[in-house]
């Protein structure tokens, strides 16, 4: 288990934590959570022994194996494949260990060596390390083709889903994540969800995204006025038993100030009366003994609100057989391409509609609000917007946009010119930027104080669109809450991409979805989105998971049937030639199913059948009396045939998953 006692931590004059003490049991998954500041990270710093208290010891056992995830990613010339496979580290060294006896003179002390090498290398899942590998990555939202691609060719984001890999490719007892969603988009949550629900080790996460912690944690750990306090049960537990102590403060609290209320007055109108000055004494000793009550204080609550839009055009906007994508122009000849993510659009938004957007990672979400917003200009079809139309544009890079140099007084003057300064001022203040802080760079600024920035221009606008395209990256438990409110209150129309799923619950009634270059309706709810998922995209990538003690052994996790989202709506009557064209469609794409999945069943016999005959060369190698001078011709007779299975799994399972991604291009 591991015990904090009376742990004291200070960074530079500010104390973070005094005299700490809490104890964590094996297995457990806790969510840690405290406001921006409050020392999550440096708590997660100490446990990775890089900080040290000071006061006080953390213990837990010695020998246990510690994963988390890399704050820098080199940018290195190595595949991303085998970069995430390098989380494994004990796996490396043995296979480092291999190749140096192999490069040695045979002997039969070398020959015992690369035994006992090959014996660690199967308890390692070595074998299997390759497909774990990339059904870890494809989890994460890469291609198949990008896990071939050197790590620096990949932006930041990118390469924190490696680092994030490296962490769960690494066996472990004990895992530390320090917000491992704020890279990823919804599907890739959903599946890491999954992985750490069946992770056996000890989970410590840190992260703002309460749905993501309802469905992992069963314990709770609260930074609060540099005490940890721990609770039992999820996120949403925590807050009600929080409430339920707040109340109890608060009544205590009430009583303590009735009682000090009633001395004071004793006090006051005795203790000039020679009667009753003995008792006015004694109250008045009472009073100063009297422990003051500090109440149960929530987190700095912050809040605002949309203003009302000026107008209300209807429709607003109307895309008639859109195609939404890139244009480039070739440099050298002058020659302009295009590329085409999302076809044949045919949309329209009405007043008051609120519309949370889905789809895989690579879809095209952020490729159609861009459209939509007027950034991309179509590359066929014609986009009318409504007179009148103002669109609130939130970018997923929108921080980076912003001046660092200059101040919010300066970026809302920019959009605000001819406003007194005294409004601009007292609207920043409404968004937690007070004081000095109004007209300071923002340069030192947090994330999420910078992306509160960026909402504070886009609301001060009153648009009557707003397209949000991931709003909640940086910020904190609190000010997520405050942009679900204010969402919820909004009276214009709504377009999301979030991958938090508790501001899709509460801010849009009806989901669309991207996929497979379209777009298309979606009724059903986030759990139905989540089954959908599982399904068709990440079936591939559930079986990856290295436990703390006996590892999944999995290389090939069955199917799910594939199932399309359920459609919206009964589907308008169609002319013959239409039934007869969608009749031969699916004839076509029958055709084209059927061979590739005869090719997957037989490649299944195959591997089921190599992998009995691998364990049976696996069990004869870990018998002591293989490695007997008279057995030596057989002994290297099985290390052939270890090595040319394990070869040949590669091979038919490199193919499984090309044919797997060919049927997925199908649809």
């Amino acid at each position: 288990m591991i015990r904090f006692n009376q742990v004291s931590l200070m960074r530079g004059v500010k104390p973070l934590l005094e005299q700490v003490d809490v104890t964590l049991n094996p297995g457990d998954k806790i969510g840690l959570i405290g406001a921006n500041g409050a020392g999550k990270s440096s708590l997660f710093a100490m446990m990775r022994n890089e900080l040290h208290p000071d006061a006080g010891d953390i213990d837990f056992p010695a020998k246990w194996r510690v994963a988390y995830v890399a704050q820098e990613t080199p940018p290195l010339e190595r595949a991303a494949l085998d970069y995430a496979i390098d989380g494994d580290v004990n796996l490396r060294k043995l296979e480092a260990e291999l190749a140096r006896l192999e490069s040695e003179p045979e002997s039969n002390e070398n020959g015992i060596a690369m035994g006992e090498i090959y014996s660690a290398l199967a308890d390692a899942d070595a074998y299997t390390v390759q497909s774990r590998g990339e059904q870890l990555l494809l989890g994460l939202g890469f291609s198949l083709d990008q896990m071939q691609q050197p790590v620096a060719s990949f932006s930041g984001g990118w390469r924190m889903r490696l680092n994030l890999a490296q962490a769960l490719m690494c066996p472990s007892d004990l895992l530390l994540l320090d917000e491992p969603t704020n890279h990823l988009d919804l599907d890739a949550i959903i599946w890491l969800e999954d992985w750490l629900k069946r992770y056996t080790g000890t989970l410590l996460i840190i992260s703002h995204d309460r749905d993501f912690l309802d469905e992992i944690v069963n314990v709770v750990v609260h930074i609060d006025e540099r005490k940890l306090k721990r609770y039992s049960g999820n996120y949403s537990a925590f807050e009600r038993q929080r409430a339920a102590q707040m109340i109890l403060a608060a009544g205590a609290l009430e009583k303590q100030q009735r009682k000090r209320a009633h001395l004071e007055s004793f006090v006051n109108r005795f203790k000039a009366q020679a009667s009753k000055a003995r008792q006015a004494q004694s109250r008045m000793k009472a009073l100063a003994k009297m422990e003051e009550l500090a109440p149960l204080r929530a987190a700095a609550e912050f809040s605002f609100e949309f203003r009302e839009p000026l107008n209300a055009p209807n429709p607003l906007l109307v895309m008639e057989d859109v195609n939404a994508g890139y244009r480039s122009e070739d440099e050298k000849t002058g020659d302009i391409s295009e590329k085409t993510i999302v076809r044949d659009i045919n949309f329209s938004l009405q007043i008051g509609q609120r519309i949370g957007l889905l789809g895989i990672n690579g879809a095209g979400k952020s490729t159609l609000i861009k459209t939509i917003a007027g950034e991309l200009m179509p590359l066929t079809g014609e986009s009318t917007t409504g007179k009148g139309l103002n669109i609130g544009y939130f970018a997923q890079h929108q921080v980076e946009m912003l001046r660092h140099d200059e101040s919010p007084l300066w970026h809302l003057a920019k959009i605000a010119p001819t406003t007194r300064e005294q409004e601009l001022r007292n609207f920043l203040g409404g968004f937690n930027f007070p004081g000095t802080m109004v007209t300071s760079s923002i340069a030192p600024f947090s994330g999420g104080e910078k992306a509160r920035l960026a909402l504070a221009l886009i609301v001060w606008q009153r648009p009557n669109l707003l397209l949000l395209d991931e709003p909640t990256n940086h910020l904190d438990l609190e000010t997520r809450e405050a942009l679900t409110e204010a969402l919820a209150q909004f009276e214009g129309t709504l377009v999301v991409v979030s991958h938090d799923r508790h501001l899709l619950r509460a801010t849009t009634d009806q989901f669309i979805i991207v996929a497979d270059g379209k777009l298309q309706p979606f009724d059903g709810d986030l759990d139905d989105y989540k089954d959908w998922l599982f399904q068709t995209k990440l079936g591939k990538g559930t079986d990856v998971l290295p436990a703390a003690g006996k590892e999944n052994k999995t290389a090939f996790p069955v199917q799910s049937p594939v199932a399309p989202p359920k459609p919206a709506a009964p589907a308008p009557q169609l002319s013959k030639e239409q039934k007869r064209k969608e009749a031969e469609d699916r004839q076509r794409l029958s055709a084209e199913r059927k061979p590739i999945e005869q090719k997957i069943k037989k490649l299944d016999e195959q591997i089921a059948k190599l992998t009995a005959k691998k364990a049976d060369v696996d069990a004869q190698l870990g018998e002591e009396s293989i490695y007997d001078a008279a057995n030596k011709a057989k002994l290297k007779q099985l290390l052939a045939d270890q090595t040319s299975i394990t070869k040949d799994l590669s091979d038919l399972e490199g193919e499984w998953l090309e044919l797997q991604e060919q049927l997925e291009a199908l649809g």
